[in-house]
């Protein structure tokens, strides 16, 4: 398992087993694989699922360890807006949205690039929402032990606007708080300061 992964980079194996159950799914619905436009769809589409769920590959905790720092900063960090991509687990479509992650150092800081790279990590996963809030949070509190962690995911599901209830407007936002951010005051200048616009 590796730090990073070469996006371009593939198991050649996996991909190979990947690309023929795309197969069978296309010819399952009624296709002729054999179709100009479709020939080298099963590759295209494995090479994307195996990007889309590369984060089973990478380390986020060694991620994290690699970029910490002491540092006697001890108020909030904030790093909102964070683009994320994911894959709902039930019916393996796209959810997409933000993350905004918080912490309060308690003695080391961690790169400020760490933090969305670890969303992605997460992200890149077959997921729901509630979990990937979950396994963020607590991936930071538990390898950089802070005084406290927050992170909201506000996103929209294709599950619910492209099949089922259809509902084209719906944002699901989930949330998680680790000490500090426990407490009400330390929350609600979170929640202020991610609903603001400081520019």
């Amino acid at each position: 398992m590796s730090f990073y992964k070469n996006f371009e980079e593939y198991n050649l194996e996996a991909a190979d087993e990947v690309k023929d159950n795309y197969s069978k799914i296309i010819k399952g619905v009624g296709e002729d694989i054999e179709r100009e436009g479709l020939v080298k769809t099963p590759e295209r589409a494995a090479k994307a699922m195996l990007f889309l769920t590369q984060g089973y590959e990478q380390d986020p905790v060694q991620i994290l360890k690699a970029a910490m720092f002491k540092e006697d900063y001890d108020d909030m960090v904030i790093i909102k807006d964070i683009e994320l991509y994911s894959l709902c687990e039930h019916h393996m479509l796209p959810f997409f949205g933000k993350a905004h992650v918080a912490y309060i150092p308690n003695g080391h800081i961690v790169g400020l690039s760490k933090i969305p790279r670890i969303v992605d990590v997460f992200a890149r996963r077959l997921q729901v929402q509630e979990r990937l809030t979950h396994d963020i949070l607590e991936c930071l509190n538990d390898t950089l032990k802070p005084q406290g962690v927050a992170v909201v995911i506000e996103a929209s599901h294709m599950c619910m606007m492209m099949r089922g209830v259809q509902k084209q407007n719906s944002v699901t936002t989930t949330s998680g708080f680790r000490g500090q951010f426990e407490k009400q005051e330390t929350r609600n200048e979170f929640l202020k300061l991610i609903s603001s616009s400081l520019s």
